[in-house]
């Protein structure tokens, strides 16, 4: 577990690490706007598209193996970047460490659903929510300290060094313990190729346009999304068909079991805002009020640390709690994110990391009571056979909820600030509005799996 748990921080850690470090990195590699925005959501998109396949591969060909390879070629592909010598070396690298964290981390839930008897699993994924909160929430604050240590022109390439020593040590240690496939799963499953290529080419064509909004003008890249919907379309036709033969990519019909559809709704809606307050805030702190690359990490620690505390808790009580203490956390998330908007207009300047702090910290509670909860009670009623790719679809769902986040916040932001003449806090409250929204729109999913269990518990009670 602590092998899985320290490849899974590690992967997730570059997703927002490299934030604080584009002011270094497009003075270094004089990186132009659109390579600077591949350089962020790059490692996000093909991160995106090899988690449903990679699931599906450790579910019928060995965890082990996926979460070994996954991890060598990561490791590879940190330090490539780290010593890159230009725009496009640079690029590369990413989206091979993105398509390796897509190999790796649904094995990381695969392997707890496998290691653990579903009453037991409340903990492990309280791990492994903690995981996920405090690897997103620390990043700008490890790059802050990494620049600080090594200076702008070198502090950069340390946030891609310091995952070798860890990647070559988590490689010798899941080859020792690890386990290797049951002997039940020996025979050779097919990989549903075609499955395969249909929900790559659909998760391709709807990101796309979501990672490019900025670089693309004009209504035109929408029509990539309509695309993605015909795809999928023909992927879940497809699906359908294929299950009456053999073992499909997904098995759709895990989305007729309520806690299973219902959670992927709150982890695609809450991570459309949740890894948006870090891209606006820390463009906040570090463009508009010209805080240090250290001051900004340490702005966002608040975040992070009621995130890692909430994710404990939240994972020891989750089975007791059930779905409600997932509301309960939206709630917080909500209520803090509205108290920084207060924070930041009675505390304009250069005091608004202090201000916010409070706040923030809130909102890391909340945050910390929704992500290890709501990854437990999703996968509650999923079969082992099929974690890895349950999870996995989970995780797409998640990634497709930052990337759409990340497009609607950033384009509010960054609209907001052209039509201010500048004003980077005004740009600021606005984009948090909409982050807000996405977190409200998860909070009445997670209501309505409340109102269906409490309907279900009558109607046993009165059978």
């Amino acid at each position: 577990m602590s092998v899985a748990l320290v490849a899974g921080f590690m992967t997730l850690l570059d997703v927002s690490i490299v934030n604080v470090a584009l002011p270094s990195i497009r003075a270094e590699l004089h990186l132009g706007s659109g390579e600077l925005q591949w350089v962020l959501s790059g490692y996000a998109l093909t991160f995106g598209l090899l988690l449903v396949p990679a699931g599906r591969f450790g579910d019928a060909r060995g965890r082990r193996n996926a979460f070994i390879a996954g991890l060598a070629l990561f490791t590879l592909a940190s330090a490539a970047a780290g010593v890159a010598t230009g725009p496009l070396w640079l690029v590369t690298a990413r989206l091979v460490q993105g398509a390796a964290a897509g190999v790796v981390n649904p094995q990381v839930s695969g392997l707890i659903q496998q290691l653990f008897a579903p009453p037991d699993r409340g903990r492990p994924f309280g791990l492994l929510g903690a995981t996920i909160g405090v690897s997103t929430a620390v990043g700008p604050l490890l790059g802050g300290l990494l620049i600080q240590a090594f200076g702008a022109a070198q502090g950069w390439r340390w946030i891609f060094y310091i995952n070798l020593p860890i990647g070559a040590v988590a490689i010798a240690l899941a080859a020792r313990w690890l386990p290797g496939p049951p002997e039940e799963r020996r025979e050779r499953e097919s990989l549903d190729p075609v499955g395969v290529a249909l929900l790559g080419a659909g998760v391709l064509l709807l990101l796309l346009p979501l990672v490019q909004e900025r670089q693309w003008p004009g209504p035109g890249k929408w029509l990539l999304a309509v695309a993605a919907v015909a795809v999928l379309a023909g992927f879940v036709a497809w699906e359908w068909r294929f299950a009456r033969h053999g073992t499909s990519l997904v098995d759709l019909s895990l989305f007729k079991v309520r806690s299973y559809g219902l959670g992927t709704l709150v982890g695609l809606c809450f991570f459309g805002g949740f890894p948006s307050i870090f891209f606006t805030y820390t463009l906040l702190l570090q463009s508009g009020l010209r805080y240090s690359a250290l001051q900004a990490g340490l702005a966002i620690t608040p975040f992070a640390l009621g995130s890692a505390a909430a994710s404990a808790l939240g994972g020891r009580t989750v089975v007791r709690s059930g779905r409600p203490l997932v509301a309960i956390g939206l709630v917080l998330v909500a209520v803090g994110l509205a108290a920084t908007l207060v924070a930041l207009r009675l505390e304009p300047g250069r005091g608004a990391g202090l201000a916010a702090a409070l706040p923030l910290l809130v909102a890391g509670i909340g945050s910390g009571l929704v992500i290890s909860p709501n990854q437990t009670l999703t996968l509650a009623e999923v079969p082992v056979r099929r974690a890895g790719s349950a999870g996995a679809v989970l995780q797409t769902a998640q990634r497709i909820g930052t990337a759409i986040g990340i497009a609607a916040v950033g384009s509010v932001f960054f609209n907001r600030l052209a039509g201010s003449g500048g004003d980077w806090e005004e740009a600021f409250r606005a984009s948090l509005f909409v982050t807000i929204g996405f977190v409200l729109v998860a909070l009445v999913a997670a209501l309505v799996d409340v109102g269906s269990g409490l309907r279900q518990q009558r109607e046993q009670v009165a059978g």
